[in-house]
C-alpha cells in the first residue's frame, strides 16, 4: 500500500465523519447507509447524511414537536406524506440549523430532495415502509446558468501571469516567487486536461508516464481512467518536477505529486485560492474556479473536433446529456462563422445581380 493514499485517508475521513453524523440521526438511519454502502461512494454518503440531518430537524420543529431526532421511528417516517416534503423545500429558502441562519437555492434544495428521496426509495423496497410519498413531490426547477469560461486570450494571460506574478500585491509577490512553477504546473494541467480538482489533488509522484504523455486519475465514484496531455502540459510538470527534486525540504518517500508550502499533500482549499488570485488578475468581472478551467478546456476541445463523445469520454462524464448542456452551446463565434453558410441565390444570380 502507498505510503500517501490520499483516496484511502479521504474514505476513512469520510465513514468518521458518517458515523459521527449517525449519532444525531434516528436509529434506521444506520441500516440505510449500510444498505446503500456497496453502491454509493463514501462522499455522496456523506452528503445525504448532512442533508438528512436537516430534514429531521425540520420534521421535529415542524411535525414531531415533541420528539427529537434520534427518537424517530420508522412508523413514524410512514406518517410523512408529500405536503410535509413540500413544506420542507419552502423551509429551505430560509431556515435555521443550530443558531445559523442559511438558506438554500433551487440547485440546493434539489441536492436535499434526492437524498429525501433516496432514503425513501430505499425503505419501500425493502418493504420497511409501505408508501412512498417522496416520489409525489416534483423536483424544484432549475434555471440554466450561464456557463462562464475563459477566451483564448484568457487563457494565454492566465498562464503567463501565473508564470511572472505581474499585478500580485508585493506581499503576494514574496509568495509566489516560492509556488510559481507549482502553480504554473497546476493551472496548466487544469486548461489543458480538463480534470476536475479532486483529480488534480488525488495525483501521486508515480501517477505519470512522460514517454507516453499520459497519467492516472481516479474519477468520481472511485473508477480510474488513463488521460493524455500536450507537450506543453509536460514541459509545466517537468518543471515542477525539476524544482521538487532539488528542493532538500521534500520528505523523503512523500508520493504526494502537488505539495503545499508546508510539504504535504496539497488540498482542495488550497488550490481555488490560488485559481482564484490569478484569474482575478486577468479577468476580474468572471468569477474563475477550478470547475471554470475544465469548462474552459471542455469548450475548446468540443470547439476543436466537434465530437461531444470524445469531450464526454475525456471530461468523465457518465451522461453525454451533461456534455451536451454544458459544451455543446452555440457561442458567438460559431454564429459568425455559420453567417455566410446558407445561400439564398446560387452563384450565377449572385454574378449577374453584381454586373
Amino acid at each position: 500500500m502507498k505510503k500517501d493514499n490520499y483516496y484511502s485517508k479521504r474514505n476513512f475521513t469520510d465513514f468518521e465523519k458518517i458515523s459521527e453524523l449517525l449519532d444525531e440521526l434516528p436509529p434506521f438511519c444506520s441500516d440505510y447507509f449500510l444498505g446503500v454502502e456497496s453502491r454509493t461512494s463514501s462522499q455522496t454518503r456523506l452528503k445525504y447524511a448532512y442533508d438528512l440531518r436537516i430534514f429531521f430537524d425540520f420534521l421535529c420543529k415542524r411535525k414531531f414537536r415533541n420528539y427529537d431526532v434520534v427518537d424517530l421511528t420508522l412508523e413514524q417516517l410512514e406518517t410523512v406524506n408529500h405536503h410535509d416534503i413540500e413544506l420542507f423545500l419552502s423551509y429551505l429558502s430560509h431556515y435555521r440549523f443550530r443558531d445559523k441562519y442559511l438558506s438554500c437555492n433551487e440547485r440546493a434544495k434539489a441536492r436535499k430532495l434526492s437524498a429525501v428521496r433516496a432514503m425513501f426509495k430505499y425503505f419501500f423496497n425493502k418493504g420497511m415502509i409501505e408508501v412512498d410519498n417522496s416520489a409525489k413531490v416534483a423536483t424544484p426547477k432549475l434555471h440554466d446558468k450561464e456557463i462562464i469560461r475563459l477566451e483564448a486570450d484568457e487563457v494565454s494571460d492566465l498562464i503567463h501571469v501565473t508564470e511572472s506574478g505581474n499585478g500580485l500585491s508585493k506581499h503576494a509577490t514574496g509568495y509566489h516567487n516560492k509556488t510559481k512553477i507549482r502553480d504554473t504546473a497546476i493551472i496548466t494541467l487544469f486548461l489543458g486536461t480538463g480534470i476536475r480538482i479532486s483529480e488534480l489533488v488525488g495525483l501521486d509522484n508515480d501517477s505519470f508516464d512522460f514517454n507516453e504523455n499520459s497519467f492516472l486519475v481516479t474519477r468520481k465514484g472511485g473508477n480510474q481512467a488513463i488521460l493524455y496531455f500536450s507537450d506543453e502540459v509536460k514541459y509545466a510538470l517537468k518543471e515542477y518536477i525539476a524544482e521538487k527534486a532539488n528542493d532538500p525540504k521534500v520528505p523523503e518517500g512523500e508520493n504526494a505529486f502537488f505539495l503545499s508550502m508546508q510539504y504535504k499533500r496539497i488540498n482542495v482549499r488550497t488550490v481555488e485560492i490560488l485559481v482564484k488570485k490569478y484569474s482575478r488578475l486577468v479577468t476580474p468581472l468572471k468569477k474563475i474556479t477550478p470547475h471554470k478551467l475544465r469548462s474552459t478546456y471542455g469548450t475548446r476541445l468540443y470547439n476543436s473536433t466537434g465530437d461531444i463523445y470524445i469531450v464526454a469520454d475525456v471530461l468523465g462524464h457518465r451522461d453525454v446529456n451533461t456534455t451536451k448542456k454544458h459544451y455543446a452551446a452555440i457561442t458567438e463565434e460559431n454564429r459568425k462563422r455559420v453567417a455566410n453558410v446558407v445561400k439564398l441565390r446560387n452563384d450565377e444570380e449572385n454574378g449577374e445581380n453584381k454586373d
